[in-house]
């Protein structure tokens, strides 16, 4: 048998409760519901490289064959207009 989950924070407490409220329902229902929704939120994220690594892949796919670094000059004329 599993330990049961205290809530010993009072905001915690009273958030689980209002939200037990407005959803007439307990409050272990809603902080189970409150726990998969940021599970699958948690899971949902992708890591900010593999992000990158995208984005730069589609830029690179927009440059065409015959694209060239960017000069300093050309980036730093796009910032003083």
């Amino acid at each position: 048998m599993a330990a049961p989950l205290n809530i010993r924070d009072p905001r915690a407490r009273e958030l689980a409760r209002e939200l037990a409220g407005r959803r007439k329902t307990s409050i272990t229902a809603v902080v189970i519901a409150a726990l998969e929704h940021e599970l699958a939120r948690e899971r949902e994220v992708v890591p900010l490289a593999p992000r990158l690594a995208k984005i730069a892949e589609g830029a690179r796919a927009q440059t065409g064959s015959d694209a060239r670094p960017v000069s300093e000059a050309e980036r730093d004329a796009m910032w003083t207009r």
